[in-house]
């Protein structure tokens, strides 16, 4: 019995030291996986902070190029923009010394342009008077020619210049330059309207068609064109008193058709007296000379 107990009371102890021992153990395990666990993450964020801190300083060093190119860029257009400023700032000072020097030159250019501006204005008025004259002119005309057919009378206005054309078989029998005297009612008619208007000068025209002429006293359609101008000349001078030094006598021959000479009705058209209202050039000219 005493070895019993005196075993119990040797195994008791070992027993408690062993489950003390066993405890700390556990303890000591759990406090080496909790201390494993935080080196294991403290070594993560080192890892972290210094991939961070790499990153950064690259990111650091991507920023600074950038800046540093745009700073660059930056003093480049300063850099520019000096120069244009340098340039303008000499430009303006150029046009102060032009604007100086010649500013009675530039004065006077702006004279001569509004001298030319009137000048123009006062050509376009004489125009538009004449333009206006010629066709008080020409109703003046056919309201004294009303009565005459208009196939052997035609009155028009080209280019500002009036033209009458009166054709040959109403003035002329068929190779003669002797007016008829049916064709002296119709100058006489004309004669009224051009007595009218004695600063009017014209000139009488006569034309032909491509046709041969000639006889003993004709050698041809030249000699018959200017006969005919003439004759009607005289019929204006002598018998309606229109003064000779207004009035011009032109052979035109057949070289200026109206119609084709190759058909009858061509023919007859060509063959025509034309007289025609010359433009007053003095006018114009004395117009310049003022202005000059």
């Amino acid at each position: 019995m005493k070895r019993l107990i005196s075993a119990f009371l040797i195994v008791t102890p070992v027993l408690f030291f062993s489950c003390t021992a066993s405890k700390k153990l556990r303890t000591a395990q759990e406090s080496y996986r909790q201390l494993d666990s935080a080196y294991l993450d403290n070594q993560r964020k080192l890892r972290d902070c210094e991939n961070s801190s790499k990153k950064s300083k690259n990111e650091y060093t991507r920023t600074n190029t950038s800046s540093q190119s745009e700073i660059d860029e930056l003093k480049k257009q300063i850099d520019y923009l000096k120069a244009n400023n340098n340039q303008a700032l000499n430009e303006l000072k150029d046009l102060s010394v032009i604007s100086g020097t010649q500013a009675e030159s530039i004065r006077k250019s702006l004279d001569n342009i509004n001298s030319k501006d009137n000048y123009i204005h006062d050509l376009r008025s004489a125009m538009a008077k004449k333009d206006s004259l010629n066709m008080a002119l020409v109703t003046n005309l056919k309201g004294a020619l009303d009565n005459i057919n208009d196939q052997d009378v035609n009155i028009k206005v080209d280019k500002g210049v009036v033209y009458i054309d009166i054709s040959d078989k109403m003035l002329f029998k068929s190779g003669s330059y002797t007016v008829t005297e049916r064709a002296k009612t119709v100058l006489g008619k004309v004669a009224k309207v051009l007595n009218a208007h004695p600063e009017i000068e014209f000139m009488v025209e006569g034309h032909t068609d491509n046709v041969p002429f000639a006889n003993g006293l004709l050698l041809d359609n030249w000699d018959l064109s200017t006969k005919r101008a003439t004759s009607v000349i005289r019929i204006l001078q002598g018998t309606y008193n229109i003064d000779p030094k207004r009035i011009t006598a032109a052979g035109r021959s057949e070289y200026i058709p109206l119609a084709d000479n190759n058909t009858v009705e061509g023919r007859a058209a060509n063959r025509r007296t034309r007289i025609v209202i010359l433009p007053e050039l003095d006018q114009f000219f004395k117009l310049l000379e003022k202005k000059s």
